[in-house]
């Protein structure tokens, strides 16, 4: 096998001298786009610096469009408006796939989507700005905390309250598939000293009397519920909320789910609420501690 592509590349990785020799800069390029067709964006991209004939493949409108969601007009109507946003949509399909592959901002900047840039799927984040949270708005329970922690910069902090309650909303047209909601959420209030991460438990409480209640449901009829104990203090935690379904990519679909514990009977505290974050059901999208919450 080493000689043969010994023989096929050459020594320094050229293609070998002779009339009978043949190398990879020999492939038409459709013939070399019809193999990328069937590789991850990532590798097309490595490929593409392989020689001339990869590089042209790779730059194929029907490669790219052939890795962008179904309904990936609509989502580069989210990218800009007026001729903006009409020149955006006349880009080739690699310019179209490395635009949505940075995050997009809609609703007032609270909320964004990109695509994964290794499987071509949606993912989505809410800020904690983008959610109705109770009494938000009194500075004796709430405040907004300023954070590199988070990719909206800003997280919201609870130092005590009766009533605890996040809900949010939003109408989007997902892509056909499966996809899991998460609330990412922090016990604790963290700091840095001297370069270091550190985090305080000073507000810390309530949590282990009653579990957190989860809900999640859909314009097409679809139900979660769950609960969880919150006790894992000072890292940030998604807390699976619940999966749905999307199978009309031009459909809007409306999505609403809510955080709450509600027993007035004891106060709580303690909590950073960073973001809602959507993910296509599967494994390599969450890079954090996920906790499953029971139904």
């Amino acid at each position: 096998m080493g000689a043969w592509v010994s023989g096929l590349l050459g020594v320094d990785g050229a293609a070998a001298a002779g009339p009978a020799a043949v190398g990879l800069g020999d492939l038409p390029e459709l013939c070399v786009a019809e193999v990328l067709l069937r590789l991850d964006p990532p590798e097309i991209c490595r490929l593409a610096r392989l020689n001339h004939a990869f590089r042209g493949a790779a730059g194929a409108d029907f490669v790219w469009e052939a890795k962008l969601p179904e309904n990936y007009r609509y989502l580069m109507e989210l990218v800009g408006c007026g001729e903006e946003g009409k020149r955006r949509r006349q880009r080739a399909g690699k310019e179209i796939y490395a635009r949505l592959a940075r995050p997009v901002p809609f609703g007032d900047g609270t909320k964004e989507f990109w695509l994964d840039k290794s499987s071509g799927r949606i993912c989505m984040a809410l800020s904690s700005k983008a959610l109705v949270i109770t009494g938000i708005d009194d500075r004796r329970y709430w405040q907004h905390m300023p954070t590199s922690e988070s990719r909206f910069r800003s997280v919201a902090y609870l130092q005590q309250i009766w009533w605890f309650e996040v809900v949010g909303e939003v109408d989007f047209c997902f892509p056909v598939g499966t996809y899991s909601l998460y609330f990412r959420v922090h016990l604790g209030k963290f700091y840095k000293r001297f370069g270091h991460r550190h985090y305080s438990l000073e507000h810390v409480h309530g949590w282990d009397k009653k579990p957190v209640h989860f809900q999640l449901s859909t314009s097409d009829g679809q139900n979660a519920v769950s609960q969880c104990y919150l006790n894992e203090p000072g890292s940030w935690v998604l807390y699976h909320v619940g999966n749905f379904v999307a199978s009309k990519p031009d459909q809007l679909m409306k999505l609403k789910f809510s955080m709450a514990q509600i027993d007035c009977t004891h106060t709580k505290g303690g909590l950073c609420v960073d973001s809602v974050l959507i993910y296509p059901k599967g494994k390599g999208f969450q890079q954090e501690r996920v906790v499953r919450s029971q139904k």
